[in-house]
């Protein structure tokens, strides 16, 4: 079995699954910073697909930008502007050329974390 990477969202205001946020999935190298895949999430907080699927894995260091300014504006838990949470990066490495990584984020309109799942 080859490595990929999956993720899904969390509401955990509401808490329930945060539907429409774009995600963006970029490579690091060195200072470069490759755009690698876009999703956006489904029903269910996940993207109907991984964002990096097992044929296109490589090793190295990644970092997930969610777009979580227009999901709590539209959910009415933005505040006031600028919000305090607009575009979240994780930033992580992949060590493992045949393991699969899950890098889910729990959101609120001031707060988030993140885990490597299962």
């Amino acid at each position: 079995m080859t490595g990929f990477l999956t993720t899904h969202v969390l509401d955990t205001a509401r808490g329930i699954p945060a539907e429409g946020i774009a995600i963006s999935l970029h490579r690091l190298d060195g200072g470069e910073r490759t755009l690698v895949a876009e999703a956006v999430t489904n029903e269910d907080g996940r993207t109907d697909a991984p964002i990096l699927a097992a044929a296109d894995f490589e090793t190295g260091t990644y970092e997930l930008v969610f777009a979580v300014g227009a999901y709590l504006r539209g959910a009415g838990l933005a505040g006031a502007e600028p919000l305090f949470l607009d575009d979240v990066p994780i930033r992580f490495g992949m060590a493992d050329g045949e393991a699969h990584y899950h890098v889910p984020l729990l959101l609120s309109p001031y707060g988030y974390s993140t885990y490597r799942g299962s």
